[in-house]
Parts: structure tokens; sequence; C-alpha cells
């Protein structure tokens, strides 16, 4: 029986004991797989359902190819020699894109959205160079594949670039450096000190401003001649379509799955390539998806990838799992890369394939994607965050019981209230021990990681009194009170905004990160 390695993404590291690579031996991939759950049965219920099946939202490789696309499926054998790879799908980006916005004010448009791509229009159709345009952009013109003809496609193309985050920055820094003539940002969060680490297109200076404002003055201090188009709107599927209309390619650097799925399917009604990025601690995934290349087949969207998103909770953003400040850097500039070559329609784009990048190993691995014959047809937008199970939560509400969710939702002034009148609930603290360091929740009676609440270690946690579950955000701790009430705890309640909204509206004085 050979000795199959399998990759552990570093999203499911937690579940090996910090294990990057699990050895077993097995004859077929899904035994490799039953022999990794035995031996670390917490990772079960990320891998199947119920009844067994592979979820959605984890695809598993045999060498570069998916097992859903090789004959045998999970049955196939594994030669001898060959490794398998876990790889889930992955948030990370820009968060907030789907939200309320601030502010509904639109950009305007005067671009027709039937024009040809800017790959595919005659010279006559494209913009003359000026003057300038040859000295500033004359290390590309000695390019003999991008020349004067290519200068000229890059100022007559429109790049949309949702979110101005960690992937954003340097896409947006580099298109604008590069001549692209039109780019369009939509995002409405503010700039934040905590962005600074990796949003390298903001700056101290404008910490507190609107990010389109921030990116806006430093992409015209780059180039006075791009066309900058703001969009301090959320994304939804009300204009979504409108958005994107107008713009050659469009670019994803969000951080959560509703937009995610809302740009993928948005792309494919308007037939617009999708350049695809995402993060998380320290690996990142690029791709192109909805691509048809000039005298090409359309390539596979990011539904033939993951279907369906996981549950809520389950795949940590980068606000709750962390990132290197530098990945994002590198992923972007792939994406920035990609959309170059698009435009341009030179080299060979990432369509059909998955970029994988492990910074601590610094590797890359290249998986193929095909187009799933079972993927559900996409004919029009629907409500993306339903779609997610992504609860709309009422700020306002008494803190009860939501009877789809079991666990009643509790703000922080609401439980400061209840406590300063002697209500004592025991208050259980699901971040990771490393986290205690940064800042401590004030009366926490056990800190446990969420991903051990989840899989059943209650151990120390009462049943005959109220338990309050936090953690930075409030969102690992709905996940661990979901799994609380699973268990038949009778009253849990999950902190809304965790000690984030604690340090906001009750005690200023604890950290916050």
């Amino acid at each position: 029986m050979p000795t199959v390695d399998i990759a552990i993404p570093t999203a499911l590291r937690g579940f090996t004991g910090g294990a990057a690579q699990v050895s077993v031996q097995a004859d077929t991939v899904r035994e490799a797989l039953d022999r990794l759950i035995e031996a670390h049965p917490r990772l079960g219920q990320h891998l199947r359902t119920a009844d067994g099946a592979l979820r959605s939202f984890v695809n598993v490789y045999l060498g570069d190819e998916d097992i859903r696309f090789i004959e045998g499926g999970e049955d196939a054998r594994v030669p001898e020699g060959a490794s398998l790879m876990i790889v889930p799908s992955i948030a990370g980006g820009a968060p907030g894109i789907s939200e309320d916005p601030a502010s509904d004010e639109d950009a305007e448009d005067d671009t027709p959205a039937t024009a040809r791509p800017v790959w595919e229009r005659p010279l006559d159709e494209l913009p003359e160079l000026e003057p300038f345009d040859y000295m500033r952009y004359s290390r590309h013109l000695i390019l003999e594949d991008v020349g004067v003809e290519g200068q000229r496609r890059l100022k007559g193309a429109s790049v949309l670039c949702v979110g101005t985050g960690g992937l954003g920055s340097p896409l947006l820094l580099y298109l604008a450096a590069a001549g692209v003539g039109r780019i369009g940002i939509v995002d409405f969060d503010v700039v934040d000190e905590s962005n600074l680490q990796r949003q390298v297109i903001h700056g101290s200076s404008t910490v507190g401003r609107p990010k389109l404002e921030s990116a806006r003055d430093r992409i015209l201090d780059i180039n006075p001649h791009c066309r900058v188009d703001l969009y301090p709107v959320a994304l939804d599927s009300s204009n979504a379509l409108e958005i994107l209309a107008p713009y050659d390619v469009v670019v994803d650097g969000t951080d959560n799955f509703p937009t995610r799925y809302l740009v993928n399917d948005a792309c494919v009604l308007l037939d617009k390539p999708n350049v695809y990025g995402s993060i998380f601690k320290f690996e990142g995934q690029a791709s192109v998806f909805n691509y048809t290349p000039p005298g090409g087949e359309r390539g596979p969207h990011y539904r033939d990838l993951y279907p369906e998103p996981p549950p809520p909770g389950l795949v940590p953003s980068c606000a709750e799992g962390g990132v290197l400040g530098i990945l994002p850097g590198v992923i972007g500039c792939i994406q920035a890369t990609e959309t170059i070559k698009i435009l341009l329609g030179r080299g060979t784009s990432l369509s059909g394939r998955l970029l994988l990048y492990d910074a601590l190993s610094m590797k890359f691995r290249e998986l193929k994607l095909r187009q799933d014959p079972n993927a559900p047809k996409i004919t029009r937008l629907i409500d993306y965050k339903e779609f997610c199970g992504v609860p709309s939560i009422d700020e306002g509400a008494p803190a009860t019981a939501p009877k789809d969710e079991g666990f009643g939702r509790m703000s922080v002034r609401q439980a400061r209230d209840r406590l300063d009148s002697g209500w004592q609930p025991f208050i259980l603290d699901v971040r990771k021990p490393h986290e205690l360091d940064i800042v401590r929740f004030p009366g926490a009676h056990l800190q446990r990681n969420h991903e051990a609440i989840v899989a059943g270690d209650h151990e120390g946690i009462p049943r005959d009194r109220p338990v309050l579950v936090t953690c930075r955000s409030g969102a690992r701790s709905a996940t661990a009170a979901g799994a609380l009430v699973a268990a038949g705890y009778p009253e849990v309640y999950n902190l809304e905004g965790g000690i984030l909204a604690w340090a906001d509206e009750i005690d200023p004085s604890l950290p916050k990160y």
C-alpha cells in the first residue's frame, strides 16, 4: 500500500496540530481522506457532509487534477509517489463591499456597455498617444509585445477594481503606472490605521478618509492623465450589472463570499473577464475566470471551482485569521499582471489554472481548472447574503435567540447593562491563545479556540448558567455559540461585534487589533 502525502492548507492546519503535510497509507483517494480524518477527527466536518460526501467548498487535487474530473473520482487509485492537496475556498481581500453603504452616490458613466473589449478593437478606435506618453511609457514602447499599439490599447482600456484593500492597493498602483486610461473603484470603507500594514495605496495622512478618495489621490499622483471613477456604494444585485457593464475587465479584491459570488455571476452575465485573487495568513490564490481569449473558448468561472460557499464563520477573513502584510502585494501584483496581459491580448492567462502561493515555503503551485457540467447555470443575480447564509442583524432588537440559530445575539451595551444589573453568565472567549497577549476580555472565565468548541471540546463550560461567547469581532463566537446550542446548551448568547465593539463603545482603554 503506497504512502500518500496530503498537503494541508493554512486554513485547516489548526485541525492537524499545525502540520502542513500528513502522510497516510492508502490505495485510493477515498482511503487517504478517511485515514486523514481518522488521524485528525476534527477535520471530518470540514471535509465531508453528514452523509459522507465531500463538501462543495473544498476541492481535492490528485497531482494537478481535480478529483471531480478524473476517472473514478474519490475511488481513483493513487499512484506511488503521488500526492493529494486539499484546496478550500478562502475569502481574503477588502472587507465590506456588499454591506450597507455610507453613501449612495454613484459615478456617472458615458461609455456604451456594448462596446467591444479593448483587445478586440481596431487601431482606428484606439486613442492616439500624446507627446508626454512617449517619455512616460518608453520602457513599454521598446518592448516588442507592447509597443505603440499595446500602449494605445492600455490607454483605451477600462478596469473596475472591487475593493481598495490589500489586493486592490498594488493592483491600482500598477495599473495607473502602466497607463490604463480609465479605472473604476468600488468601496465605501474609510482608511483605518490597521489597514496600513498591507494596504500600500493609503498612508498615515489619509487615516479616517474614505478609501476611494485616498486611492484616487494616489492614482492621480502617479498618473494625472488617468480617469478615475468612484463608486461609494454597496455592490449588490440591484446595481452590479450597471456598474460593471462599461468596463473591459473586472478585478475581484474582496474579502467576503457574498460579494465574490456576486462579482462572478455578474461577470458571467455580462461576459466580462474576472481576475480573481484571495489571501489568508501566509497563502494566496489567483486565477482568471470567465475569460474568452482571442480565438479561444470561454474558460471556467468561480462556481466551477466552488459551486457553493462555506457556512458563515467556517472560513475566517483576514480580519479574523490575520495575513502577512506582503502577501496581498504578491497576489495583487499577479492580478495586475493578468489584467495587463488581457488588455494587451498577449501571453497565456491564468484562465483554466489556479495559482497557489505559500509565502512560508516560497513555493508556487499550479492546479488545473475545468468547467463543471454540474455547476448551476447563472441566469440572474440573486440575494447573495441569503445564499451565503449571512444573517441580518438588527442592532435595536432584544437579546433573544433567533429560531434558525438557537442562540441569542447581544450587543455590547445590552451585555454591559445586564452585567451591571447583576447578571452572571459564564463568559467564554474563543480567540486563539496568542490573541490573549494583545488584549483580554474583562471577566472572561475560559479561553478555548472556537475550532475546538465546534469539534466538541466543551469541558469546563457549565450547562446550568447562561453562556456569553465572545471573540475579536463576533464572527468566530457566533460559530462557537451555534455549536454549543447544537450540543444542548440551553441559554447561549453571542456578543455582537466582540472585543472590538466593547473597546469602541464600552472601554476605549482596551487595545484594538
